[in-house]
């Protein structure tokens, strides 16, 4: 119990950074869509997708290797070495990806802006940077000061968006003749967002000067090899899985039928109505920051895969109660996309539901597969990955033209769907786990069945408090009946236990 303990203290302190960060951050998004309209919105959208694509190039897959080669070797070894490949490797990528910035801003008609993209590569680079001090807090049990930098990068990113925008910005227009005007440049335009954030990127790096200070250059040619012949398929699985996270705002400007300006502003429509399903997601990260050096910390132990198999069911529980969270209350839920200023984004609201079940096969997709990072089959975690990346291009690329965003969303949930199912078969014959797939499995067509029940009394409903009201009992309906049902698991939780003892 010792473990799912440490587990969960150390998760609730990466909830809380992740929690408490991407609140603050959310508060761009009213923001950002009461300044600039869909259109615009869609263009700030599609560079921060394409930089979670640079992500993955840049770091191809260095922070799972990091958690998996310290069981083997020493630890200062492998991050000496891992730092000084990732050193090398963004310095090259940086230059390459530089040199022609002003094609790629023509493609993506940026009008001529190359200097976002210039913007968008240095955020990459600095963040890539920053991934194996934060692996090496993760690994050493040190949540706190990861969440303290986590929360300050984000402080300071919307602090500096707010003081470009609501300062600066309103100054130069109103024709003031002030320090504040002088900083601001129309020319720039939404390029002050990139700006910000790399600036706050920089920040985080003199934040983690102490887990970088004891740095050395090193190259061990054995080390690096057996590094990257691990690390290699990471680099697919990692990339599949951007082109299922944000391949769908490409292909949304690309294959629209309609207008430019009508396929950005779908596409800021899609990007915005995507973030609702905050809470899923912050949780899902939240929890891959601390199961992953604990899972490959466990699998020595005799009783590892029992562990396993609670921490799914736990998960998947923990993902319905945030998922009936959101989609209960829609209607509250909305206005943080700015909907009193920009009505446009409220046409969107239809396909939440189905990007947060979508996050949610995710999330358990994630669970399953430490098959094959504790087997080393990380080559079929890259077939799987290609299969669900194959997925949501076809379906975005066939439907789109049809169906818009919508397409996107089923894309979404037949991707993930297909990689959840895959993942559970062959992890049943590699690496089995007795997970607890029935009950889970009952908890998500409850959670559902839910939402359509408060769906239907909606529909038929102008009384939005009564309407919440249902919403509240029905969530706590859901409570009431995971409390009773997982009783004797909950009495193994310290706080839960006390709860219990009681009644």
């Amino acid at each position: 119990m010792s473990g799912i303990k440490q587990l969960a203290n150390q998760t609730a302190w990466y909830g809380l950074s992740n929690i408490i960060g991407r609140f603050i951050n959310y508060l761009l998004t009213p923001l950002l869509t009461s300044i600039y309209a869909p259109a615009a919105f869609g263009d700030i959208s599609l560079l921060f997708a394409i930089a979670a694509f640079l992500n993955i190039i840049y770091t191809y897959g260095m922070e799972t290797s990091y958690f998996r080669f310290i069981q083997l070797e020493d630890e200062k070894k492998v991050f000496n070495n891992a730092f000084s490949c990732l050193l090398l490797t963004t310095l090259v990528f940086s230059v390459l990806l530089i040199l022609p910035a002003s094609s790629t801003a023509a493609y993506l008609q940026l009008n001529g802006h190359k200097e976002y993209i210039v913007f968008v590569i240095g955020i990459v680079a600095l963040d890539t940077l920053a991934v194996l001090p934060f692996s090496k807090l993760r690994h050493e049990g040190r949540p706190q000061k990861f969440a303290v930098i986590k929360i300050t990068n984000i402080l300071i990113n919307v602090l500096l968006v707010v003081f470009f925008l609501q300062i600066c910005k309103p100054a130069f227009e109103n024709g003031q003749k002030n320090i504040w005007a002088n900083c601001y440049n129309p020319s720039i335009g939404i390029g002050y967002v990139f700006v910000a954030q790399l600036m706050a990127s920089g920040c985080t790096i003199l934040l983690l000067q102490k887990e970088l200070r004891t740095f050395q250059f090193k190259i061990d040619t054995p080390l690096i090899k057996d590094i990257f012949m691990y690390s290699s398929p990471l680099i697919i699985v990692g990339f599949g899985g951007m082109i299922n996270e944000t391949i769908d705002r490409l292909m949304i400007v690309q294959r629209f039928d309609g207008t430019v300006e009508a396929a950005k502003a779908a596409n800021g429509i899609y990007s915005a109505n995507n973030k609702l399903a905050i809470l899923i997601v912050i949780f899902i990260q939240t929890f891959r920051m601390g199961a992953e050096p604990f899972f490959f910390k466990t699998s020595s132990k005799e009783d590892a895969k029992i562990t396993y198999a609670r921490i799914m069911n736990l998960f998947v529980i923990a993902c319905c109660c945030c998922f009936l969270a959101v989609v209960l209350f829609l209607d509250i839920w909305k206005y943080f996309m700015g909907v009193h200023k920009n009505p446009g984004y409220a046409e969107g609201l239809f396909i939440v539901p189905l990007l947060m079940v979508s996050k949610i096969f995710l999330g358990i997709y994630y669970n399953l597969s430490i098959w094959y990072k504790l087997t080393n089959k990380n080559m079929m975690g890259a077939i799987i990955t290609i299969i669900g990346a194959a997925i949501t291009i076809a379906v975005n690329y066939l439907f789109i033209p049809s169906m818009g965003y919508f397409a996107s969303a089923i894309a979404n949930l037949a991707c993930y769907g297909m990689m959840m199912i895959i993942s559970f078969w062959l992890g049943n014959k590699y690496y089995p786990i007795p997970y607890q797939w029935k009950k889970s499995l009952g908890y998500l067509v409850l959670a559902y069945l839910f939402y359509l029940l408060h769906h239907v009394m909606r529909s038929q409903s102008t009384d939005l408090m009564n309407v919440h009201l249902f919403g509240i009992g029905l969530l706590l309906c859901f409570v009431v009946i995971i409390l009773r049902t997982e009783k004797e698991e909950f009495k193994k939780i310290p706080y839960l236990n006390k709860i219990y003892a009681g009644k």
